[in-house]
């Protein structure tokens, strides 16, 4: 029974989560917040409260197959996302977009991470442990740097932007991500060893920069193995085969960990080793950006199950709590502050043109696949980790709702958007299925 239960959830899953992102886009809204809206409708609070038994919010329950399923989903997922940004790192792009996406991308997210750190410490201080624990607050901070790739693009396609602002932001926003998985990698090292206890050099200083060190020796490692076996095969349909198994294979062996007695630790980030694995695949791989083409249509299913299952996993209990939600909002809006200010600055001291000093921070708000992967990286080791993966998803949400709005608006006004023409227009057939297959290329 348990087989038919995981099939059907799988099915059912994918059926909602297309369903809903048809729903929304009338609406002006990205597809990945009606994957969320559909996880929350086969969730406890809305199809468990009919009596429904055996979809996603047996996961946490009596249902061991179902959670492991959802796991499984959720780390491969994380895997083609970490990959796929890693791929945006390519030397040739690196050279030509300079010293200015460089700066602009390494400063905004730490500045993003530094003010959401010290509002929600200073709130932890008001407020105690028990209320709002440190390892919340370190944690929370480390998300913040994250902006969401796919809705940015999504925009830009959508809307043909061309300009300035537009050939910063992509490389910002890749730039961003890993920024904000390093940042990430350390900060939930340290948020690890609050919660143990065991406060000291190892577990605070040293164990998570050797994870940051060694999950990019490990991706390198891979990454190289990877090309050299791509190239043994000619067929395309088997270069993406090798290429789905190297990733998997990335994320398996990031999974390995070992501690010494002393106290040191072995550990992998999963998302680290598998951006660095993209490098360096994008990077010595002739074909790669073919590829890539390829592994993004075979890996939609695997995004929008991890998007339906995140929102399943949406914990609404949590928000009768009004930490929670004071907590929620101090941290979106001292992240929007930070994303602001920081690149504000940083355009500016790099002398950037006038509108990208003005508008590129409103462009850099959307959350989405990375922030909700850290969530949930969060909630696997540590114990208040529930208390983040809500609070993301929370935000993400209202990001999400209103990040592409924003950054349509932002690119427009620093006219990297030209304005559609008002006169009616009576569109052919063949026209509307074009502007339709569009729309479901940028989702």
């Amino acid at each position: 029974m348990n087989d038919f239960n995981i099939l059907f959830t799988l099915a059912i899953a994918l059926f909602a989560g297309l369903f809903m992102s048809r729903i929304v886009k009338p609406l002006g809204l990205p597809a990945v917040t009606g994957y969320l809206l559909a996880g929350i409708l086969l969730g406890p609070y809305c199809l468990g409260r009919l009596g429904v038994t055996g979809l996603f919010f047996d996961m946490s329950q009596a249902n061991p197959a179902m959670a492991s399923m959802a796991s499984i989903v959720q780390d491969a997922a994380l895997g083609f996302i970490a990959f796929a940004i890693g791929t945006e790192f390519r030397l040739s792009s690196l050279k030509k977009t300079g010293r200015q996406a460089t700066v602009v991308g390494i400063v905004q997210a730490l500045v993003a991470m530094l003010l959401v750190d010290g509002a929600l410490i200073g709130l932890h201080f008001l407020l105690g442990e028990d209320r709002l624990p440190l390892s919340v607050c370190i944690t929370l901070g480390a998300i913040a740097t994250a902006t969401a790739p796919a809705a940015t693009l999504m925009v830009i396609k959508q809307y043909k932007a061309k300009g300035p602002l537009t050939n910063i932001l992509l490389p910002v926003v890749a730039l961003d991500d890993a920024v904000g998985l390093i940042c990430f990698a350390v900060s939930i090292g340290i948020a690890q060893a609050l919660e143990g206890g065991s406060v000291g050099i190892i577990s605070v200083l040293i164990n998570p920069l050797l994870e940051v060190v060694l999950s990019l020796v490990l991706g390198t490692l891979v990454g190289i193995v990877f090309s050299f076996a791509e190239n043994l095969f000619k067929s395309n349909s088997k270069r993406l085969c090798i290429s789905i198994t190297f990733v998997l294979l990335t994320i398996a062996l990031s999974k390995l960990t070992h501690t010494f007695d002393n106290g040191v630790k072995i550990a992998f980030s999963n998302l680290l080793v598998c951006m660095m694995l993209g490098t360096i695949f994008c990077n010595v791989c002739d074909s790669a950006e073919e590829l890539m083409e390829r592994t993004d249509k075979w890996t939609m299913p695997i995004f929008i199950l991890f998007f339906v299952i995140s929102g399943a996993e949406l914990e609404f209990s949590i928000f009768k709590d009004g930490i929670v939600i004071l907590v929620g909002v101090m941290y979106m809006i001292f992240r929007t502050i930070g994303k602001y200010l920081g690149a504000r600055w940083s355009a500016q001291a790099t002398k950037c043109d006038a509108n990208i000093v003005r508008y590129l921070g409103v462009t850099l708000l959307p959350q989405a696949g990375v922030s909700i992967g850290m969530s949930i990286t969060a909630a696997a080791v540590l114990t208040t980790g529930g208390t983040v993966r809500n609070i993301v998803l929370f935000a993400v949400m209202i990001y999400e709702l209103v990040g592409p709005m924003l950054t349509k608006i932002a690119l427009t006004k620093a006219g990297d958007i030209t304005p559609k023409p008002t006169e009616p227009h009576h569109h052919t057939m063949a026209e509307v299925f074009a502007d339709d297959l569009d729309d479901d290329q940028t989702e």
